[in-house]
């Protein structure tokens, strides 16, 4: 297994081989998800880092990784300082980083690759105009160098799309593209590009099993003005059962003929593009093919806000499922932590223990939060065997957690958070004064918002 330091030399070895000067690594995908796949956890291959937020650049001689407050203190446990410079977004900027590190470089300028399908046209864009008047280039990509060199990474998840019928919906996929296509016709658009998993989900009623505790399909859809749409996937995730659920209203294709539909089909035809989700690939390909594309929010992601009567009732059910499964864990823990005989890991294992007593239950809404002591003050802490602690009794005690919950009726997501006081074997141990303090204060700001 490849040491963090030879993998950052196996990138600068690459990086030279290419004939650039640095290289920008997100946690990101080509749809610009929150949470993604293995195969795309680049920046914790290189750097060790498991936060779901932050970034890091690379040149031949220096290298820095970028995250918020939330993980301040995780980077620093996860990431060699000896490797990679702590940087604290916002106070520290990539551009500002860049300037200082590329200063020394030759007459013609450094030249920094980014991987075009894991950036939004709106961020290099920005980016650029802070970097160029300082003699810094931004380059695409044809591939990431960093597959160029992670030699066991993942392929993308191989596991089957699946229906999610009208009767759990509230409402059919045709309707929804009826509703895309309405607005596409009051937009003046002919189609409309639609990377985000989640938006593709919801218009055509699918759910799929490529990223953990998200029900996504790696997918793309080009929505057209006609109430047609195709959708660009793996052939190995489409089923029969989905073939006939789709209809012939939508074109399944390999999700490899997405780039050449871009450039192809939608060639002089006005197209639009959330910002938030167009990737500089796309635009890229737009851009080539001849289309005119626009930005504007994503036309789904208003529609599905909106809850109708069939959702609605799935999340009041899922919530009063969640609900009874924390119940009968908090009573557990009530019981069994004072002795302290329970540790962080057992703690989570035994809630979702609970939670699986219900038939109902999918999947976890993400991994469980099951923080002690002091851990409980780190925001995304993260339990693992390394990390792993007894929950001391008379202490504090965190869990943050939830539960996705389908089957014919509906269906649902939660997200709970219960801080606690665990108490001591004698029963006489309290929280502290202070405590008591910080916890009504922030009871008080909740009333008043």
């Amino acid at each position: 297994m490849q040491t963090h330091e030879a993998r950052l030399a196996a990138l600068r070895a690459e990086l030279k081989r290419r004939g650039v000067d640095g290289f920008i690594i997100p946690i990101s995908d080509e749809h610009m998800s929150e949470y993604v796949g293995d195969y795309a956890q680049r920046l914790n291959w290189l750097t060790g880092f498991g936060g779901s937020a932050g970034f890091a650049a690379v040149t031949l001689d220096h290298a820095a990784i970028f995250v918020d407050g939330r993980y301040t203190v995780q980077v620093r446990q996860q990431v060699d300082e000896k490797l990679f410079d702590y940087k604290s977004v916002p106070a520290d900027t990539l551009a500002g980083w860049l300037a200082e590190v590329c200063a020394a470089k030759d007459e013609g300028g450094a030249q920094i690759a980014y991987d075009p399908w894991l950036h939004t046209w709106g961020w290099v864009d920005a980016l650029e105009r802070q970097v160029n008047p300082r003699g810094i280039t931004l380059v695409p990509t044809t591939s990431n160098p960093i597959d160029a060199v992670w030699a066991d990474r993942p392929a993308p998840s191989p596991a089957a799309a699946m229906v999610h019928d009208d009767a759990r919906a509230g409402q059919s996929s045709a309707k929804k593209r009826a509703l895309v296509a309405d607005w596409l016709a009051k937009e003046g658009h002919d189609a409309v590009v639609i990377p985000a998993l989640d938006s593709i989900a919801w218009l055509l009623n699918i759910r799929g099993q490529d990223v953990a505790h998200t029900p996504v399909a790696l997918s793309y859809v080009i929505a057209h003005k006609d109430g047609s749409a195709e959708l660009f996937i793996a052939p190995e995730k489409v089923t029969p059962e989905l073939t006939r659920h789709l209809g012939n209203a939508v074109t399944v294709r390999e999700r490899a003929a997405f780039e050449g539909a871009l450039t192809g089909e939608l060639a002089g035809k006005s197209v639009s593009l959330d910002p938030d989700f167009a990737v500089v690939g796309i635009a890229q390909a737009l851009r080539a093919g001849g289309a005119q594309f626009t930005f504007k929010r994503d036309p789904t992601i208003l529609a599905k806000a909106i809850k109708n009567d069939c959702e609605q009732q799935g999340h009041r059910d899922a919530q009063a499922r969640d609900g009874a499964a924390v119940s009968r864990f908090l009573r557990w823990l009530e019981g069994e932590a004072p002795g302290g005989g329970v540790d962080e890991l057992t703690a989570a294992a035994k809630l979702a223990e609970f939670r699986a007593m219900d038939a109902g239950l999918r999947d976890l809404s993400f991994d469980t939060i099951s923080a002690a002591a002091g851990h409980a003050a780190l925001p995304h802490y993260k339990v693992d065997a390394d990390s792993n602690i007894p929950i001391p009794p008379g202490s504090i005690y965190l869990v943050d957690s939830g539960g996705q919950y389908a089957d014919q009726s509906g269906g649902g997501t939660t997200d709970i958070t219960r801080t606690v006081w665990v108490g001591t074997p004698d029963g006489l141990g309290e929280p502290t004064a202070e405590m008591r303090d910080r916890f009504t204060r922030v009871l008080k700001g909740h009333i008043q918002i």
